[in-house]
């Protein structure tokens, strides 16, 4: 199983971090080894004094495919969920002012949550999605699919024109804008109109 994350596929969090808007999708590769256990808290690493929530719709891979068509892209995936992209924001700019890849910043270990999955057919439209993250009771990420640069579908094929997609494959599609530094004793809980997906005690 590998970790696809794609990066600036909000405007509106593109502009929060003073980022350059990309003329195709930004990705990038978290190891299996950041998956966060289930139910099993989030430690903060020792190595940054500044990890950033980044909440993220998910989409996973049913079968193998390569160089896949857009208009054939929803046959492969039934299921979608939201995580965390956690990302030791200090780290990473450290990383980026020198032009060095920024592996260390989004694949430490625990830097993936993976909240429950669903059908897609649970949703009547996958492109008009809303999702929060509330951080101790209170909203601080407010997203709508709706809002991507690049929808799924498109992610789908463009990913499949660089790495073979694989059953088990999950693809997280973008943060909105909001992202902040976590703290111990935050509570994070992700949404999918309205219901939870996931919920997550920082250390």
């Amino acid at each position: 199983m590998k970790l696809i994350c794609i990066g600036r596929n909000y405007a509106a969090h593109i502009a929060e971090l003073e980022n350059e808007r990309p003329v195709d999708p930004v990705v990038f590769i978290k190891p299996d080894s950041s998956v966060l256990p289930k139910e099993q808290d989030f430690y903060i690493p020792e190595f940054s004094d500044d990890v950033h929530h980044e909440v993220e719709l998910l989409v996973k891979i049913k079968k193998v495919g390569k160089h896949i068509d857009p208009k054939f892209s929803n046959l492969y995936y039934d299921e979608i969920g939201l995580g965390i992209d956690f990302t030791a924001r200090d780290l990473q700019s450290k990383l980026k002012e020198k032009g060095l890849p920024w592996e260390k910043a989004k694949g430490f270990d625990g830097a993936a949550v993976i909240g429950k999955w669903v059908s897609k057919d649970r949703y009547t439209d996958l492109e008009n999605l809303s999702f929060v993250l509330e951080k101790n009771g209170e909203v601080v990420q407010d997203g709508n699919s709706s809002l991507m640069l690049w929808p799924i579908d498109e992610l789908i094929s463009y990913v499949s024109k660089f790495f073979t997609l694989k059953k088990g494959d999950i693809i997280f599609t973008g943060t909105p804008a909001g992202v902040s530094k976590v703290q111990s004793g935050d509570v994070l809980e992700g949404r999918i109109e309205g219901d939870s997906f996931f919920k997550v005690n920082v250390k």
